[in-house]
């Protein structure tokens, strides 16, 4: 058995109350790896191209208030 098949259940198995905790945990744990990840593509220059486009179109007027 694989390490995910273990898991799945083992998640399968957990009572309501269990599974609302690990849900809960589980997006926290996720919403922080998305951060790190952001932070980290910032850092080495990944999103710079993106940004650059933004206030290329923003500049020359091609954007709208939200």
């Amino acid at each position: 058995m694989t390490k995910l098949e273990q898991i799945e259940k083992s998640v399968s198995e957990l009572d309501p109350k269990e599974l609302e905790a690990f849900s809960t945990w589980f997006e926290e744990f996720q919403a922080a790896r998305w951060d790190e990840r952001i932070v980290s593509d910032s850092v080495t220059g990944k999103l710079d191209a993106f940004a650059d486009k933004a206030l290329t179109e923003f500049r020359s007027g091609k954007t709208r208030p939200l």
